[in-house]
């Protein structure tokens, strides 16, 4: 692509927040400590988790670099970023979640093939830029189009990225072409983070952000945007990313039986305290995050404190100020909740978060019932062990 182009090695990757955890430096993937994730509702792009499939592309002239946009339509076109500016521009806050996020624990119940994550391979940002709605009616297919005239009914993003999977081709994926084309699905050809132009991790020049679905989707480094019949066949749709019971095993699997994870369950995790603490025998504060996929909101979040024997309700907000009411309209529906409940624990105990969504979903119990051989979406309840000591710390 003219503008744009995909390193070959990685000696020319960007510079990164020292205290994050990286989890594989070729290609880079890297997460920030609980701490550092929770402390803001909004992520700051140095904390927002790193994940990549190849060396980091790099635009050599912002003013050649261009989309273009084919396939079942009725007329190609090239958009550069001029054009994409002169849409309306909106600002969607949304949570980004890697579907392997957890993966580290669900591995420790049976090896797992996959990078691996704790807990914040997820962050929240104020992404701003044009709906694909609107970006769609340039090539005459109107909103809430469900099927093109000429048969389209998927939208595939392709990237400038390049990587193994895909024999050195680029990295894509798909959504319906009913919820691109979606105004109310918020889904965004993206060039700001958090009021910023997108850094060269995170995407830039241009990104798809699919809210309320698995990260993969969120297509970073956009090269092209083509109208098709079926959903996308590369490898990240296809042959990664699927959800399969305990049961299936690399001899056994058979990708087709299964289509492609889209929205992620609901999800709570507490950041205040690591996997094993030692604390101070008194007041603790319990305090993490919680997600859930399709936009649905977080009715409630449960923690208890011996165990799972009794459970007590955790206070939840989101922007400063505002009392926080699942799939209300001052609520942000596509983003995470901060929660937090101070407990008093006088002795060694497990501490449990679990969450709950406004369609009552809730968490399974044990990682054990939803293990799969990729490591995808362990929403399990979060354990969290503390030793009370009574020595100084």
């Amino acid at each position: 692509m003219p503008g744009l182009i995909a390193p070959s090695d990685y000696s020319k990757e960007p510079p990164r927040h020292p205290s994050l955890q990286i989890n594989a430096k070729e290609p880079f993937n890297a997460e920030p400590n609980r701490l550092a994730l929770i402390a803001s509702y909004v992520t700051p792009s140095d904390f927002f988790y790193k994940r990549n499939h190849g060396p980091i592309p790099i635009v050599e002239d912002i003013d050649r670099y261009c989309v273009v946009i084919s396939g079942l339509v009725e007329h190609s076109k090239q958009l550069f970023m001029k054009d994409i500016r002169k849409l309306p521009k909106y600002n969607v806050t949304a949570t980004l979640q890697c579907a392997g996020n957890r993966r580290t624990a669900m591995s420790k119940t049976r090896t797992v093939k996959g990078v691996g994550w704790d807990v914040s391979a997820i962050g929240n940002a104020v992404w701003g830029g044009a709906k694909l709605a609107d970006v769609l009616e340039l090539v005459g297919i109107p909103k809430l189009t469900r099927v093109t005239k000429f048969g389209g009914k998927h939208v595939e993003f392709v990237s400038i990225d390049k990587c193994k999977e895909e024999n050195g081709g680029p990295y894509k994926a798909s959504i319906p072409l009913s919820q691109a084309a979606n105004p109310e699905a918020d889904v965004l050809l993206a060039y700001e983070m958090n009021g910023e132009l997108l850094n060269r991790d995170h995407g830039y020049p241009l990104r798809v952000i699919v809210p309320g679905v698995i990260g993969a989707r969120s297509v970073k480094w956009l090269e092209a945007i083509n109208i098709i019949a079926e959903e996308c066949q590369g490898f990240f749709m296809q042959k990664d990313y699927k959800m399969f019971p305990p049961s299936v095993t690399w001899d056994n699997i058979d990708w087709s039986t299964r289509r492609p994870q889209m929205d992620f369950p609901v999800q709570c995790v507490i950041c205040s305290l690591e996997d094993v603490s030692t604390i101070k025998p008194g007041k603790v504060k319990i305090s993490g995050y919680a997600a859930s996929g399709g936009g649905r909101g977080i009715e409630r979040v449960d923690v208890s404190v011996d165990g799972g024997k009794t459970w007590m309700e955790a206070s939840k907000s989101q922007k400063k100020g505002i009392h926080y009411i699942a799939d209300d309209a001052n609520s942000d529906k596509w983003a995470w909740v901060l929660f937090e409940i101070t407990a008093d624990i006088l002795h060694s105990t497990e501490i449990i978060a679990k969450a709950v969504d406004s369609a009552a979903n809730v968490q399974p119990e044990k990682v054990e019932d939803i293990w799969n051989l990729r490591g995808i979406l362990n929403t399990s309840w979060h354990r969290v062990k503390v030793q009370a000591s009574h020595s100084n710390l």
